[in-house]
C-alpha cells in the first residue's frame, strides 16, 4: 500500500480555536482522530536522533552512548549522510544550525554559508557570462560554486557544544566509507537522476564518473558503496582539524579544479583562508502562544514566520485540515510572504533586511487584508516597507536536554557537478555546491552578486519554544518547500491537534511560481501552480480550481522530508521521521 492511501480525508472532530488575544495553550492540543500517521512516534528517555538514513541515526546514538553530546551526535550523523546521501548534502556545501543549550537555557544559531570569490566583481562576472553566452548564473559548473561553509560550521559548533574529540565524531563515517554500506532505495533513485544529469557530460565534469558512478552507471538500492577518497578527506579533518579544509592541499586542489574547468580564476585558496561562518541571534514570531524560531537572512527562514503570522488571523481549526478554505488561505499567505522573500531577503552584511517589520503582527495584519478568500491572486506584490533548496535535515537530543536542529546541503541534489581533483587525478571524495546560482545580477537588488558575499539561501533549521522552554526541534528539507513545510508542520500540530508523526505524514501543499530572489527572474503574473499530494478530496480540488488555482500533481520529492524531536513531560523524548524518506527516528 502506498503511504498516500493512508490519508483518509473525513470531517475532523476539532475543538474550538482560541480567539486572537485569548490565553496561550498550556500544551499541544489533543490530537484529532484523522488522518492517520504512517507509523507511530518513537519514545525514549535518554537520547533521540532523527535523520534521513537509519545508519546515520544509529551513528548519532552510538556517539551519545559513548558520552558525546547531541551536537557531537549531529556532526557524526551529518558526516555519515555526506557519504550515504551525497544526493542531498556533503562537505562541499553549507550548513545552518540551531542549538538549545540547557546550561544557559538559550537557543544559539549558526550561519555556516559560504561566500562568492572576493576577487571577482559584478562586472567581471557579467563579462564571463557574456563570453560563455549565459544570460544568468548557470545551475551547474564552476560559476555557481561558492566557498563551502559546512566544515567550518562543524568545528565552530563542536568547539562550543562538543565533548568527544572530532576523530571519534568522524570515526563512524570513516569506517562506513572504507568498509562500505548498502545504498537505500530513495537515495538510489535520486542518485540515478544525478547520473543522468551529469554522467553523459563527463568531459565537462572530469572526476564525476570516477567518484559517483560504477561501471558507467549509478549504484542501485542494496549495492555496497565505498568512498575511500572521502574517507581520506575525513581523516585529514580528524587529524588536522578545520585548517585541513581551509588551508593547504584541499583548497589548492579546489582552486586548480575550478580554474581548469572555467578557464579563468574563480573561488581561490585565499577565499578559503578568509572564510568564517557566523554565530547569529535566532529570530522568532509567536504563533498562538508558541515561539517559532528561525535563522535570519541570508536564509529564507523568516518566510515561514511571515506565513504563520498572516494565517494567525484565520480560524484554521474551524476550516479543517484538507478544506478548500484552509488550502486557499495557506497558498495566498505563501504568495505574499514569497514576494517579500524575493524583494528583501539577502546577506545582511550587504543589505538592510527589515526582519523585525516583516515578522511583526502589525505588518501581517496589513498583508492579510490582501487575501481574497473567493479568488486566487495572480500577481501579488511585495509589501511597502520604509527604508532607514535538495537537502538533508537532522535533529538530535541528549540526556542533558541539549537539542540540535541542523540542516546541510549542496543545492540541486549533489551540487554543481564539479568534483575537486588532486594533481595526480584522484578525487577528494565530494562535489562542490551550486549556491552561487541564487545570486541576482540586477544592480541595487539586495541579493545582487558582489565580491565575498553570501547568496540568498534556502536551507533553514527550525525550533519551537513554549513559555521559554524547548518544545520542538524540526525541519522540512527541500528548496522553496522548506518555509511552506515549516508552516504546515506548526499548523498541523497547533491548529489541527495532530501528533508529532502524523503532522509530517499527512498530505502537503506546495505552491510554485512565486517571484525568485535572483531579481532578473520573471515575476509571477498568473498565480503560479499548486501541487497537492494524493489524499485531498475531489470536492476540495474542484473548489480550488473554481477559485482560480492551477492544480498540478507533483512527485514525492517535491514535498520535502521531515524530521522532528519533541520534549515531552517527565523528561521523555519523542521522535518522528516521515515515510517520504529512507530515514529513521530512534532513541535509547
Amino acid at each position: 500500500m502506498k503511504p498516500s492511501t493512508l490519508f483518509v480525508m473525513v470531517p475532523m472532530l476539532l475543538s474550538p480555536l482560541l480567539a486572537e488575544g485569548a490565553p496561550a495553550l498550556a500544551g499541544p492540543p489533543e490530537p484529532a482522530p484523522t488522518p492517520a500517521a504512517a507509523r507511530p512516534e518513537v519514545y525514549a528517555t535518554r537520547a533521540m536522533a532523527a535523520t534521513s538514513h537509519p545508519l546515520a541515526t544509529q551513528a548519532a546514538l552510538d556517539i551519545m552512548k559513548a558520552g558525546g553530546t547531541a551536537l557531537d551526535a549531529a556532526l557524526a550523523a551529518n558526516a555519515c549522510l555526506g557519504l550515504m546521501e551525497p544526493t542531498g548534502c556533503g562537505i562541499g556545501g553549507d550548513l545552518f544550525a540551531l542549538v538549545w543549550d540547557p546550561a544557559q537555557k538559550k537557543l544559539f544559531g549558526y550561519n555556516g554559508s559560504g561566500r562568492s570569490p572576493a576577487s571577482v566583481s559584478l562586472e567581471q562576472l557579467r563579462e564571463i557570462l557574456r563570453e560563455r553566452n549565459f544570460r544568468e548564473i548557470p545551475r551547474e559548473g564552476p560559476l555557481c560554486v561558492t566557498v563551502p561553509g559546512a566544515v567550518d560550521g562543524w568545528f565552530a559548533l563542536h568547539e562550543r557544544f562538543g565533548k568527544l574529540p572530532m576523530k571519534d565524531v568522524l570515526a563512524p563515517a570513516i569506517r562506513y566509507a572504507e568498509a562500505g554500506f548498502p545504498l537505500s532505495p530513495r537515495i538510489a533513485e535520486a542518485w540515478a537522476i544525478t547520473v543522468t544529469r551529469f554522467g553523459p557530460r563527463g568531459k565537462n565534469y572530469p572526476g564525476f564518473a570516477a567518484q559517483f558512478m560504477r561501471e558507467s552507471s549509478a549504484p542501485t538500492a542494496g549495492q555496497i558503496w565505498t568512498n575511500p577518497a572521502l574517507a581520506s578527506t575525513y581523516k585529514a579533518l580528524a587529524e588536522r582539524g578545520r585548517e585541513a579544509f581551509y588551508a593547504g592541499e584541499i583548497p589548492a586542489a579546489i582552486e586548480r579544479t575550478l580554474r581548469a574547468q572555467l578557464g579563468a580564476p574563480w573561488v581561490s585558496a585565499d577565499d578559503f583562508a578568509r572564510h568564517r561562518g557566523e554565530w547569529v541571534e535566532p529570530v522568532s514570531a509567536n504563533y498562538r502562544g508558541y515561539d517559532v524560531w528561525e535563522i535570519p537572512p541570508n536564509g529564507q527562514g523568516i518566510a515561514a514566520l511571515q506565513i504563520l503570522k498572516i494565517l494567525e488571523g484565520f480560524d484554521l481549526r474551524a476550516m479543517g485540515f484538507g478544506s478548500a478554505d484552509y488550502i486557499h488561505a495557506f497558498i495566498e499567505a505563501k504568495k505574499l510572504a514569497f514576494e517579500d522573500r524575493a524583494r528583501y531577503y539577502a546577506d545582511q552584511t550587504f543589505a538592510k533586511v527589515p526582519v523585525k517589520t516583516l515578522i511583526s503582527a502589525e505588518y501581517a495584519a496589513e498583508r492579510r487584508k490582501r487575501i481574497d478568500m473567493a479568488r486566487a491572486a495572480p500577481a501579488p506584490e511585495p509589501g511597502e516597507i520604509p527604508t532607514g533548496a535538495d537537502t538533508i535535515y537532522l535533529t538530535t537530543a541528549d540526556d542533558s536536554g541539549m537539542m540540535v536542529s541542523l540542516i546541510q546541503s549542496n543545492y540541486r541534489g549533489m551540487g554543481s557537478g564539479v568534483v575537486p581533483m588532486r594533481e595526480d587525478g584522484s578525487t577528494l571524495g565530494f562535489m562542490l555546491q551550486s549556491r552561487g546560482e541564487q545570486f541576482a545580477l540586477v544592480e541595487n537588488h539586495p541579493n545582487v552578486f558582489a565580491p565575498a558575499k553570501r547568496p540568498f539561501h534556502t536551507i533553514i533549521p527550525a525550533f519551537i519554544t513554549k513559555d521559554g522552554a524547548p518544545w520542538l526541534s524540526f525541519g522540512v528539507m527541500g528548496g522553496a518547500m522548506q518555509p511552506q513545510g515549516h508552516a504546515q508542520i506548526v499548523i498541523n500540530l497547533i491548529d489541527f491537534g495532530m501528533g508529532l508523526q502524523r503532522a509530517g505524514d499527512v498530505p502537503r501543499i506546495h505552491h510554485d511560481g512565486s517571484t525568485e530572489p535572483q531579481g532578473d527572474v520573471a515575476a509571477m503574473t498568473t498565480g503560479g501552480v499548486v501541487n497537492l499530494e494524493p489524499g485531498f478530496t475531489p470536492e476540495t480540488l474542484a473548489e480550488l480550481a473554481r477559485r482560480g488555482h492551477t492544480l498540478k500533481p507533483g512527485p514525492t520529492a517535491l514535498f520535502g522530508g521531515y524530521q522532528a524531536i519533541m520534549r515531552m513531560p517527565a523528561g521523555v523524548w519523542a521522535g518522528a521521521t516521515e515515510s517520504r524518506k529512507d530515514g529513521a527516528a530512534a532513541g535509547y
